[in-house]
């Protein structure tokens, strides 16, 4: 253990845990902080013989670390060492170091807040940055500040090897940081041409494993994005490398069984070397030995939400320069190695520095009912280097209330009583709605078939087909499914038993006939995804409407297609694309809900506006969702939702759709102006915002009353809108609308000349003339606005703008004058305008 170089941090790790109540601890791959630094605090004296817990990314990781730990030890797991990850255990009474999976340290949490026993929490390869990670420390630092003392403290340590320390030191009250180098040796980058979109992936990895075989020694470790990829590289490869007698092909992902995980990450035997085909499984945690050769893909799949559409979607993406340090590491563990980029230099500097953390793209119900059962109504209540985004913890939220599971309260968000049953499942609260409800119905063994199906990898290797009842029929009858991947299902019959075991306490309420057909299985995925139940558009085709209002269709022909109604389990593509695509779904018979599950239903009267007819229908409507199951006519209407109807109308089309006129704008124009005045003089206004969004917002106070006579588009263009938006002005408001902003002024010819309220200020279109003797613009509101003269020639065009008739009179004047007396010269054009008598005519009549 000696020789590795996280030894010589140690002490000061030791020394800093001692006195500090959390450490950040920065190692390079290599290092050997997963496989030294547990065995080496667990004697320390502040540990005062309590338990390590040990937290790994994956599952994989953490049963090989914890081999490992013991291994080293001279014990077998289960002893001082042991681990705990979904639906597996190996601890005993004597055991001190309990190396788990992150989800794992919630649900000890949530089980008993203060962690008794428990002196060290280390949260490996934290760089990670996985939602249960962020949450485990958010909740751990809970505990350790109001649960844990100095008599009995609880202590935390952060490692990783591609992290920014200084942001989680930050975030640990400025915790110590100590930094140990790593044993790397030298790798040798090669770097390839510069990678297009859409590029087919598997020719560029044969050609560059097939080159390293021909010139590198040692064993390859290959990073695609995922197990599609590997496959398809993995049928090119048997016969491309039959040339090379002594390498061995082994695939390596999260849903491998764990014996052929084991394989992949075991050495090679003596004289044979592997190509280890993985996913980022292996960027972290995990060592294979042998490895000297790295080829990487540059590419990895991630989920993300959507908000918007309530769907999470796989999305391959290139990796940050942080993954492409962690995967090039991979080739200098043990001698000086080389690592293959199928992509340029130029382009690896315009990589992103670090991935981004899962909990800002990531569905958040599971968060939101970790939350609610922690008793934490906002997450700022809590510490996170990123906090959870607000439309995906509220979506998260919206989909727990849904299921039953989330209620809100004058005390904030609370469990109910199905949601605390909920958290005792490990698995998406979808699923875990579906197995207890399931049960209820007497479809428990369905739903556990369904849930491990849904949880697991594909059981079809290569089918396009979506049908979810065609995976279910394997389950009883392998030997009739060409396709089937049998360690898939071995797999995932291992799950539904434990499954099963979990929920065969509830008692089944309301059984079903034949609970072993698999017609049931879009009955149970409805209970999952209420929100993805899909009515075909149209009486064929490949396109379907969900219950959540967005759009899915199959990519191809599909034997579900003949199904009028769908509940879709999986769905992908793009986030741009108008239709997302259907990958696993079952057909759904509607009247199943009605009968099962009326809860899910809602009754509703709705009277809506027909864009074809132009008229009002009034219908009630049994529907879930967006979608109607049944409709029948309504004779009978409420006339408040029928007011309400119309006004909805009104808003949807605009204003426009009344009947205005030139004078009711100029009439809310006026208004507008006073309103305005008296805001810029911070008075109380009592004047009425009768703006066009203060209209629209207001409908329903200044409209309804008037909408009795109205049933189609047509007959709002018999109101009488004048009378109707009079009304909004109490006595005394007209008379002093009058006389504060005029309809006219009388100019000193004595006309009479309308004002134009449409622009501001307003504007008195004049003929110039009509104006001399005249010294003072023209003022309304109490002398507070001064109107915008457009002073006109004889032949009713503008010769002069002003809000200035004095300045005009003395100023250029002279210059219009001269303009004028050329163009009109039989018309009065005096010296002293300010002076002169004022005309309508083309000369004042002589006295």
């Amino acid at each position: 253990m000696s020789d590795l170089p996280v030894q010589t941090v140690l002490a000061e790790l030791d020394q800093q845990l001692a006195r500090s109540p959390a450490v950040v601890l920065q190692a390079p791959p290599g290092a050997g902080k997963t496989t030294l630094v547990p065995l080496v605090l667990l004697r320390s004296e502040w540990l005062a013989g309590q338990k390590i817990i040990l937290l790994e990314p994956r599952r994989l990781a953490a049963r090989a670390a914890a081999e490992r730990l013991a291994q080293m030890l001279g014990e077998p797991v289960g002893q001082t060492v042991g681990y705990r990850i979904r639906l597996e255990t190996r601890v005993s009474a004597a055991t001190r170091i309990e190396v788990v999976t992150e989800g794992i340290l919630q649900r000890l949490l949530q089980a008993d807040p203060e962690l008794p026993g428990i002196g060290l929490v280390i949260f490996d390869e934290f760089h990670e940055r996985s939602l249960d990670a962020d949450l485990g420390l958010a909740l751990c630092l809970q505990t350790q500040q109001y649960l844990r003392d100095d008599a009995n403290p609880l202590k935390l340590l952060v490692m990783s090897a591609t992290l920014d320390a200084a942001a989680v030191s930050r975030l640990l009250d400025n915790a110590p940081l100590v930094s140990s180098e790593g044993r790397q040796y030298p790798v040798q980058v090669h770097y390839g041409t510069a990678a297009t979109p859409g590029q087919p992936l598997e020719p560029l990895l044969e050609q560059a494993i097939l080159q390293a075989l021909a010139t590198e020694s040692g064993s390859l470790l290959v990073f695609l994005p995922g197990t599609a990829e590997i496959r398809r590289l993995q049928r090119r490869l048997e016969h491309a490398v039959d040339s090379y007698p002594d390498v061995d092909i082994a695939p390596l992902y999260g849903d491998l069984d764990f014996a052929a995980q084991r394989q992949a990450i075991s050495p090679a035997p003596a004289g044979r070397r592997k190509v280890v085909l993985a996913t980022p499984i292996a960027e972290t945690s995990l060592t294979i030995d042998g490895v000297r050769v790295v080829i990487d893909s540059g590419l990895h799949r991630e989920p993300a939400f959507d908000p918007v559409s309530g769907m999470t979607r796989l999305h391959t993406r290139r990796i940050s320069k942080a993954a492409t340090t962690q995967r090039a590491g991979r080739a200098g563990r043990t001698e000086p190695g080389v690592c293959y980029r199928l992509w340029s230099a130029g382009q690896q500097e315009q990589l992103a520095a670090q991935g981004q953390a899962e909990i800002l793209q990531a569905d958040l119900a599971p968060l939101a009912l970790q939350l609610a059962q922690w008793g934490i109504d906002d997450p700022a209540e809590l510490r996170w280097l990123d906090l959870p985004p607000g439309a995906a913890l509220q979506q998260g939220r919206d989909l727990l209330i849904q299921l039953g599971a989330l209620a809100r309260t004058e005390r904030g968000w609370q469990l109910t009583d199905h949601g605390a049953a909920l958290t005792a499942l490990p698995m998406h609260p979808r699923l875990a709605h579906m197995l207890l409800r399931g049960q209820q119905l007497g479809l428990g063994r369905q739903a556990c078939r369904l849930a491990a199906i849904l949880g697991e990898r594909d059981l079809l290797r290569g089918v396009e087909d979506a049908d979810i009842a065609r995976r279910l029929a394997a389950f009883d009858h392998p030997a009739g499914e060409p396709a089937l991947d049998r360690g898939a299902l071995q797999r995932a019959r291992q799950l539904a038993g434990q499954w099963q075991r979990l929920i065969e306490r509830i008692d089944v309420a309301q059984p079903v006939p034949e609970p072993d057909s698999e017609r049931w299985a879009g009955l149970l995925l409805a209970l999952a995804y209420p929100d993805r139940i899909a009515q075909r558009r149209g009486e064929q085709g490949a396109d379907y409407r969900l219950a959540n209002g967005r759009a899915a269709a199959f990519a191809q022909v599909d034997s579900l297609q003949q199904q009028p109604w769908l509940v879709i389990a999986s769905l992908g593509g793009h986030a741009s694309q108008r239709n997302a695509r259907i990958f696993l779904a079952a057909a759904l018979d509607p009247e199943w809900l009605e009968h099962y599950l009326p809860e899910m239903l809602q009754i509703e009267q709705t009277l809506e506006w027909d864009p074809r007819s132009e008229t009002l229908i009034a219908e009630r409507q049994q529907r879930i969702g967006t979608l109607v199951l049944h409709r029948e006519p309504l004779a009978d209407i409420d006339p408040a939702q029928r007011s309400r109807a119309l006004c909805n109308v009104v808003r949807k089309q605009g204003l426009s759709l009344l009947p205005w006129t030139p004078a009711l704008r100029q009439w809310q124009a006026r208004i507008l102006l006073l309103r305005q005045l008296d805001e810029q003089q911070d008075i109380d206004s009592r004047w009425p915002d009768v703006s066009d969004q203060a209209l629209l917002d207001g409908l329903e106070d200044w409209l309804a009353p008037w909408l009795d006579r109205v049933t189609r588009l047509a007959h709002f263009a018999n109101l009488d809108l004048p009378a109707i938006l009079t009304g909004l002005l109490p006595w005394p408001l007209p008379s002093q609308l009058d006389e504060l902003a005029p309809t006219h002024w009388t100019v000193p010819t004595g006309s009479r000349i309308r004002i134009d309220y449409s622009e501001q200020p307003p504007v008195l279109a004049v003929r110039l003339q009509e104006m001399f003797g005249s010294r003072e613009t023209p003022r309304i509101a109490q002398g507070r606005v001064a109107l915008k003269l457009h002073l006109l020639s004889p032949a009713r065009r503008p010769v002069q703008v002003t809000q200035d008739l004095a300045g005009f009179w003395s100023g250029s004047y002279a210059e219009v004058k001269k303009d004028m007396k050329g163009r009109y010269p039989k018309h009065y054009w005096p010296d002293d305008p300010s002076q002169a008598e004022p005309t309508t005519r083309a000369k004042p009549r002589k006295g």
